[in-house]
């Protein structure tokens, strides 16, 4: 069983950054000091269990385009569970409450595209490098 809940302490927080520690730095090599950044304190972060184990993260936060879902991360041993899409619908149902007339966008890597498609992602523009790992960024559709 999935649970997606908005990180309520400092302890929380420090899972969901073990988290991203594990998945970004670790295995897909990016820089602590791309990974961590100014956003940390005043993003909204998520921390998802499966079956009470922490399994899976997110962050969004407001920009001057919109809500920017971000730090999406899934633990590899928590992988194909459906603990993203779990994530995912928590996130946009807080993102639609608190901003429900703004645009809500993320930058997905390539392998994400169809799962944030099946979600109601569209992509937009250029095929772009973030932390040399390509993406497309992708609008959510109305």
């Amino acid at each position: 069983m999935v649970s997606v809940q908005k990180t309520a302490n400092k302890q929380d927080l420090e899972t969901v950054f073990n988290i991203r520690q594990k998945v970004f730095v670790e295995e897909q090599n990016v820089s602590p000091e791309e990974e961590y950044d100014e956003f940390e304190e005043t993003a909204a972060h998520y921390l998802a269990s499966y079956n009470g184990e922490p399994a899976g993260v997110a962050r969004w936060r407001e920009t001057e385009n919109g809500v920017k879902l971000e730090r999406f991360a899934v633990l590899e041993n928590f992988r194909n569970k459906e603990v993203g899409g779990h994530i995912l619908k928590r996130v946009l149902q807080d993102v639609k409450a608190a901003h429900p007339d703004k645009t809500v966008y993320l930058h997905a890597q390539l392998k994400a595209i169809p799962f944030y498609e099946r979600h109601g992602f569209q992509k937009v523009g250029e095929q772009f490098s973030e932390c040399d790992i390509e993406h497309f960024k992708m609008v959510l559709q109305a």
